[in-house]
């Protein structure tokens, strides 16, 4: 029992250090692909490569240019099959969001003219 709750103690402890950092490292990512993705209206790998190259080398920027150019590519590594294992579900899945979102338009379009 007191290796339970010294383990839950530790949960708390710990956890809060890291559920922060995890999740503002989430949000910036997701803005920065986000964005990348409207901004040259299509979903490509390259755009969740530059968000975690970005992202990690905004976390790692208080370690000086090493530490800047390690986060960096730490960031491009992982970002790469992330977006990589999202561009394939899309393409399993049979249609992807930037085709939803044309398609959803052009419905919504052809009802209001309908309509009018």
């Amino acid at each position: 029992q007191s290796a339970h709750r010294a383990g839950l103690r530790g949960f708390i402890r710990y956890g809060w250090r890291w559920s922060w950092r995890v999740a503002t490292f989430v949000t910036i990512f997701n803005m920065v692909s986000t964005g990348l993705s409207v901004y040259r209206n299509k979903t490509t790998i390259g755009n969740f490569a530059s968000a975690g190259a970005f992202t990690g080398a905004l976390f790692r920027m208080h370690l000086g240019l090493q530490g800047l150019a390690g986060g960096f590519v730490f960031g491009m590594v992982f970002g790469i099959p992330a977006g990589g294992l999202l561009v394939m579900m899309q393409k399993l899945a049979g249609e992807t969001l930037h085709e939803r979102r044309n398609r959803e338009r052009r419905e919504l379009y052809e009802q209001k003219l309908a309509e009018w």
